[in-house]
């Protein structure tokens, strides 16, 4: 690794970056792939070895395969004795077949497509609520008033969570987010705040243990992701207590972080650019299409993290069995060697991108994201008159893995009424 690759990728942990990180992944992907040092830890950026990666059937996303201690390997040492079971069980996210496909096959039937589309008139009507405040208001911040709800909301009826609970959870999921930034394997330290991480780590698995406690006590029959689970693991599914804690805790976490940032970040593509913002008002077609340029051109899942279960050899590079590997989703993207122009917002471009990987371990949530982003894009974009934005860059969150505007205040000439009222 040369002091230029040190120093960039340092980079993409300071904040400074965060509003505007492309120049620095740009230049990543130019010196990539490289080792980091002496540290079994490699770097890919380029749209192609990161394809390969996803979809080579070594790349595991199993921490405990890593040389370097990582995820729970590391952490377990600082856990209290009497922290919850479940902490120690991790998440189908972090799992290989079959024990994946098992815990994968349990949930997926509520992240269907044709189940989601079910989901799209309580959707839209929770947009129009949030645009109705906002009318009321005279103000609207994308990311309070409208990215963040719409997907908490979402998440937290179709998992049977208490909505009342949220501001509970909304600590431990910003804190939980934070901890999937690289910062171990880029800087061999641990991160400043990881007390506060584990501590919110902790707390979620706790909130789950009481709310299943409580839940199977309760009487009569609840129509949620919760009480399937329940009720898998009673009629003895292959499904254990701590792994449905770790189970809900994931889908609670993920099912609302990124979307937030796809919607914001989609609404702020679309307010720097009046054109498509207009072209999106006049034909809603157009959303399904700006939603996957935004995963594209700005995705909500800047990199990930995957591990060499064996020796592999990307391209010519060759990495060794054990190794983490960073895949710069975020650099890839923008690789003027698989798209055209890529750092030209265009939602009319053909759909290709791997904000939501490939393979087994394809997001289950696409169709939801996917769903959620399209109205709510097309929503604001029709009953917004002329949107603009308070600030440009917006202040954006500490995450460098899941970024995203913290805030987005924009003003309008007014908050159109609601056709479909």
């Amino acid at each position: 690794m040369t002091t230029a690759q040190a120093t960039d990728l340092l980079a993409l942990l300071d904040h400074g970056v965060r509003h505007d990180p492309y120049p620095l992944y740009a230049r990543l992907r130019a010196q990539a792939p490289f080792r980091l040092g002496p540290a079994p830890v490699v770097v890919l950026a380029s749209h192609a070895d990161c394809t390969a990666m996803l979809r080579h059937p070594q790349a595991s996303v199993d921490r405990a395969r890593a040389t370097l201690p990582v995820g729970r390997t590391a952490l377990r040492e600082l856990l209290p004795t009497d922290a919850p079971s479940s902490l120690d069980e991790p998440a189908f996210l972090f799992r290989d077949p079959p024990d994946h496909t098992r815990l994968r096959r349990l949930v997926s039937k509520a992240f269907t497509a044709r189940v989601v589309q079910r989901l799209e008139a309580r959707i839209a009507e929770l947009i129009d609520a949030a645009l109705d405040r906002a009318a009321k208001a005279g103000s609207l911040d994308v990311v309070a008033d409208l990215a963040y709800p719409l997907p908490v909301t979402v998440i937290c009826e179709l998992l049977g969570v208490p909505l009342a609970d949220e501001p509970q959870f909304r600590r431990w999921s910003g804190l939980l987010a934070r901890s999937l930034d690289p910062v171990f394997a880029i800087t061999g330290q641990r991160s400043g705040n990881l007390e506060d991480q584990l501590q919110a780590a902790m707390q979620v698995h706790r909130y789950f243990e009481e709310l299943v406690a409580t839940r199977r006590a309760g009487a009569g029959h609840r129509e949620d992701l919760l009480s399937a689970l329940i009720a898998a693991r009673d009629a003895g599914d292959e499904l254990s207590t701590a792994e449905l804690i770790s189970t809900c805790v994931l889908l609670l976490i993920a099912g609302h972080e990124t979307t937030v940032n796809l919607i914001s970040g989609g609404a702020l593509a679309l307010l720097r650019d009046p054109a498509a913002m207009a072209a999106l008002r006049a034909d809603a077609g157009l959303g399904a299409g700006v939603v996957e340029e935004t995963l594209r051109y700005d995705p909500p899942v800047q990199l990930l993290a995957r591990v060499a279960a064996e020796p592999m050899r990307i391209g010519e590079f060759d990495i060794d069995g054990g190794d983490v590997v960073l895949l710069l989703l975020a650099a890839a993207q923008r690789d003027p060697a698989a798209y055209d122009d890529p750092d030209r917002f265009d939602p009319w471009r053909e759909p290709r991108h791997l904000a939501f990987g490939m393979g087994a371990h394809f997001c289950i949530g696409a169709p939801l994201a996917r769903l959620e982003g399209r109205l709510a894009l097309t929503r604001l974009a029709q009953r917004a008159s002329a949107p603009r934005l308070v600030a440009d860059p917006p202040p954006y969150k500490e995450n460098a893995t899941l970024r995203g505007p913290s805030a987005m205040l924009v003003e309008f000439d007014e908050i159109r009424p609601n056709s479909d009222s």
